[in-house]
C-alpha cells in the first residue's frame, strides 16, 4: 500500500495505464484552505478517469497505475521544476493552503514514489505498452467562451505512431475526436515524455470529456471502445 499511489493488477500483459488524476484524495494532515465541495470538480481529479481505468486493466488483462493524491496536493504530470507542479491557482480558485506548502517535501512523499514504482513496472515488462488516461472539463470557468467540443482527445509529443493508428479508430467508432486537442502534448506531456518517449516506449495518451464518462454507463461505453484500439495500437508497433 502506498498514498502515493494505487495499482491495479489486472493480469501479466506488457500494457501499463497510467492515470496521473485520478484520484481526489487530501491526506488529512495537508490544508489546502479550499471548499472540500471543489474537492469533486475537474480542478482536483480527472473525473471518470479510476472507473474507466480500472474497467481497462480487468479487460485487457494489465495493470494500472493511479495517481494517489489530487493534483492540488502536488501534480503528477508536471516536470520537478515546472510551474504548477504545486498549484496555488486552478481555473480561477485559489488554493491558499499551497503557498507555504514545502515543495520538496510532496516530492519525496508523493512524486518520486509514483514515478519510482512507474518505472519499477515497466522495467518488468519485455515489450512495454503504456496509455495514459485523462480527462478534460467541457468548459474552463477562467474561459468560458472556448469551445471544447471533443468527445475524446489523442496527445503525444514526438512520439505519434499510436495516435495515427487510434484517431481513425476511435472516428470510425463514433467519436468526436481532436488530434493534440484540447491542448497539445508537446506541451503538457510530462509523464509521457518521462516514461515513454525518454526511453523508446510506445504509448496512447488519452483525454476522455469529463461529462461523457462521468457515469458507469459511459464508462463502460469508453471502455469498450478503448479497449480495442489500445490492442490494435499496440498489436501495430510491437
Amino acid at each position: 500500500m502506498s498514498e502515493a499511489f494505487t495499482l491495479i493488477d489486472g493480469g501479466d500483459v506488457d500494457i501499463l495505464i497510467i492515470a496521473d488524476h485520478a484520484s481526489a484524495h487530501v491526506p488529512p494532515d495537508i490544508d489546502l484552505g479550499i471548499d472540500r465541495a471543489l474537492l469533486g470538480d475537474h480542478i482536483a481529479i480527472d473525473i471518470g478517469v479510476a472507473e474507466v481505468s480500472t474497467l481497462l486493466a480487468g479487460q485487457l488483462g494489465c495493470t494500472a497505475i493511479m495517481g494517489g493524491v489530487s493534483r492540488l496536493v502536488i501534480d503528477l504530470n508536471r516536470e520537478e521544476d515546472a510551474p504548477g507542479l504545486l498549484p496555488v491557482m486552478s481555473d480561477g480558485h485559489a488554493i491558499p493552503g499551497n503557498r507555504d506548502a514545502i515543495l520538496a517535501d510532496r516530492l519525496t512523499r508523493f512524486h518520486h514514489p509514483y514515478h519510482h514504482k512507474i518505472t519499477h513496472v515497466l522495467e518488468g515488462m519485455a515489450s512495454p505498452f503504456i496509455v495514459s488516461v485523462h480527462s478534460f472539463t467541457p468548459r474552463l470557468a477562467s474561459d468560458p467562451a472556448q469551445d471544447r467540443p471533443w468527445d475524446i482527445g489523442i496527445l503525444y509529443n514526438e512520439d505519434d505512431r499510436a495516435a495515427r493508428i487510434a484517431i481513425p479508430l476511435l472516428e470510425a467508432a463514433g467519436l468526436k475526436v481532436g488530434d493534440q486537442l484540447p491542448y497539445s502534448g508537446k506541451q503538457l506531456n510530462a509523464t509521457m515524455n518521462r516514461h515513454a518517449e525518454s526511453n523508446g516506449i510506445p504509448y496512447l495518451g488519452i483525454e476522455m470529456r469529463q461529462d461523457r464518462v462521468s457515469d458507469l454507463a459511459g464508462q463502460r461505453r469508453f471502455a469498450g471502445i478503448l479497449g480495442p484500439i489500445i490492442l490494435a495500437c499496440r498489436l501495430a508497433i510491437a
